[in-house]
């Protein structure tokens, strides 16, 4: 008789998932609660609006939260509306902006500010706007902004003692945190301590309250100066820092000579304010954000611009959207990455380029002395992926422009590679041969995507990605027979630790003979000429 067994260790594995996998479920419980139960919500609710806005561009994610706010306060208040006419509902307009605004500074400012320092425009613009309105606007409606200490005895506790301001800003303080270490993906302990921690400065708070009769109010207008020129001090370090990148590029003298026009392949330079890069030609491409824009109206067509609609849309939330899928399905994220990762020959010191880096996940797995180069077709996914690396703490060159066009002299990279997206290139094709032009003789080169059978499984039935992926002209398949003459080595790999037949990583290398170097350099050519 066979018998098999489980190893001790694997065994703690799967106990661990599925531990993981019910705390995911609790949690998704709790912020479904709050939609329903209000005690909840006013938690949730808090933390729910400081990540959506986060995941938005500011004045889109500012209509987005206006309209998420104002609809349950009308319903919740019709009453109001009813006795009172246009009025109460004017009241309640300027209730919901007096919600909502503190979170478009806090996202105005959080995504450029360095360490705990970012939890705070929250709660400082939250306390600046309830001193502002708290003078004219209405009681009840200042209720609604701003009385979530009825629903808790421990809160008005709180506020008897030191002022209702000191509740607001302990509660967005606390949103901010959640937040913070969500965006972080810091381990359980960091939540609990959290939780716990402010827990207990509650508790300490109103036992102050109870125990010695304090009363540490401080006057209204005094209070709101105070909030504001914290915001303000807050709001200057990003900018200080946004053109601290800009200017930086004055001194990549390295990383310019990289660089390549995309339009004609001539060599660029940085011009003396370090706000674009110039070809003898005239040709100027401009540097926002610290990132080079060689982005042109003529990339964006075709399946281009479809699928660069999409990523623009979902590029915000598209990362936790990702970490709440794996967590609620037991599925090991870490494992995924590395699965097809592993395959890249990375040494120290290599310069590694991702094609549609995207929000740049795969180099928080990659080491971290190397240098990152990274390019996109979506603003909005190089803009999340500036955040995230400053995160890790990782330096990286971001580049907006289109991968069938890389910017990029010939044999610049150790490492090219591409994960996510070729599937749905204009031309995948020319891309790839663009992958090989810049990549040097000799290197390992990675491209990876969904499989058809994972389109059809999960991309056509999600509600926002469907609409994108159904009535395809072609079913996906791995662009073997694109790749051009010279390259060696060539494996094609079923990954299946998402999935049976859910995920292809092709890898080839480059070669080294004359042929290749000639190919390479017609390449370059026919991508400026086109």
């Amino acid at each position: 008789m066979m018998t098999t067994s489980i190893s001790t260790s694997a065994q703690r594995k799967m106990a661990g998932s599925l531990a993981k996998q019910f705390a995911a479920w609790v949690v998704a419980g709790l912020f479904v609660a709050g939609f329903f139960w209000s005690p909840m919500g006013m938690w949730t609710g808090m933390i729910i609006g400081a990540w959506f806005v986060g995941t938005q561009r500011p004045l889109r994610g500012l209509a987005w939260l206006l309209g998420l706010t104002l609809v349950p306060m009308l319903i919740g208040n019709w009453k109001q509306v009813a006795a009172h006419g246009a009025g109460a509902l004017v009241w309640m307009v300027i209730a919901a902006l007096a919600m909502v605004l503190p979170l478009l500074v806090y996202r105005l400012t959080t995504p450029r500010l360095p360490g705990l320092a970012a939890m705070l425009p929250l709660p400082l613009a939250s306390v600046a706007m309830q001193m502002a309105v708290s003078g004219w606007l209405p009681g009840w409606a200042l209720g609604l902004c701003f009385g979530m200490m009825g629903h808790n005895p421990l809160l008005r506790q709180v506020g008897d003692a030191f002022g209702t301001a000191t509740v607001t800003f302990l509660m967005y303080w606390f949103a901010a945190t959640v937040v913070w270490v969500w965006t972080h993906e810091l381990r359980a302990p960091y939540y609990v301590a959290t939780l716990a921690g402010f827990g207990g400065l509650m508790e300490l708070l109103a036992w102050l309250g109870r125990a010695g009769g304090v009363n540490l109010r401080v006057a209204p207008g005094t209070l709101g100066w105070i909030a504001g020129g914290g915001v303000a001090v807050l709001a200057i370090i990003p900018a200080v820092r946004a053109r601290k990148a800009q200017a930086g590029w004055v001194n990549k003298s390295e990383t310019v000579a990289m660089l390549r026009s995309p339009v004609t392949g001539a060599a660029l330079n940085v011009d003396s304010n370090g706000e674009a890069l110039v070809s003898e030609a005239g040709e100027r491409f401009a540097i926002q954000d610290g990132m080079p824009v060689f982005l042109r109206p003529e990339d964006l067509n075709g399946a281009n611009l479809k699928y660069n609609h999409l990523y623009e849309t979902i590029g915000g939330f598209y990362d936790d959207s990702q970490r709440v899928a794996c967590a609620m399905a037991g599925f090991n994220r870490d494992a995924y990455v590395m699965s097809y990762l592993s395959k890249l020959e990375v040494r120290l010191g290599d310069r590694v380029l991702e094609t549609s880096v995207g929000t740049g996940l795969n180099f928080k797995y990659l080491p971290r002395a190397i240098r990152r180069f990274g390019l996109d077709l979506s603003r909005e996914m190089l803009v999340n992926c500036q955040a995230n690396l400053q995160r890790w703490g990782m330096d990286g060159e971001l580049f907006l422009g289109n991968a069938e066009c890389l910017p990029f002299a010939d044999e610049s990279f150790d490492v090219v590679f591409h994960v996510g997206g070729i599937n749905f290139f204009s031309d995948r094709g020319k891309a790839i041969r663009e992958m090989v032009r810049v990549a040097k003789p000799g290197s390992l080169l990675l491209i990876a995507d969904e499989t058809e059978e994972h389109v059809k499984a999960a991309l056509e039935n999600i509600p926002i990605t469907n609409t994108y992926f159904k009535g395809r002209d072609e079913a996906v398949s791995a662009p073997v027979d694109l790749l051009p003459e010279g390259v060696e080595d060539v494996t094609l790999e079923i990954l299946n630790v998402v999935g049976k037949n859910r995920f292809y990583a092709l890898m080839f290398r480059k070669g080294t003979g004359p042929k290749a170097a000639m190919e390479g350099s017609e390449l370059e050519v026919a991508c400026a000429s086109a």
